[in-house]
């Protein structure tokens, strides 16, 4: 299936968020081995689930580029995860509205890109037939 300039993107982009996500989880092993992590079991915990997460942004940013609708959904997902984060960044007593920023406007990017790639996927699929409806 071919897929639009948009959603190869709209790949890019989650590839990206992946790999940033795998950088996250090297700086956390860095910390556990040098001792700044304050408890084992929580900085073990956040390290397979940063892992987990990691692999699976990687995993929809490879379905979107094959233009498999579950990537294109799982990434949707994902970036109004990544909104809900930035939105408790910017708020609190401990707002960092400057990180929230630098969270959200890449977010927005790629989900924007990945709501176009449907609207594509979406004119690419064959009418239904007559009665078929």
């Amino acid at each position: 299936m071919r897929t639009t300039l948009v959603e190869r993107v709209a790949a890019v982009l989650l590839g990206l968020e992946g790999l940033g996500l795998l950088l996250i989880v090297g700086w956390e092993i860095a910390a556990l081995v040098s001792g700044d992590a304050g408890l084992l079991p929580t900085s073990l915990a956040l390290i397979v689930l940063t892992t987990i997460g990691a692999a699976a942004v990687l995993g929809f940013g490879i379905a979107t580029w094959r233009g498999a609708s579950w990537g294109r959904s799982g990434g949707i997902v994902a970036q109004l995860l990544i909104l809900a984060v930035a939105l408790g960044a910017a708020t609190g007593s401990y707002g960092q509205p400057i990180l929230a920023v630098q969270l959200a406007v890449p977010a927005v990017i790629v989900l924007v890109c990945l709501v176009l790639g449907v609207r594509a996927a979406g004119r690419r699929r064959e009418p239904a037939a007559d009665g078929a409806r």
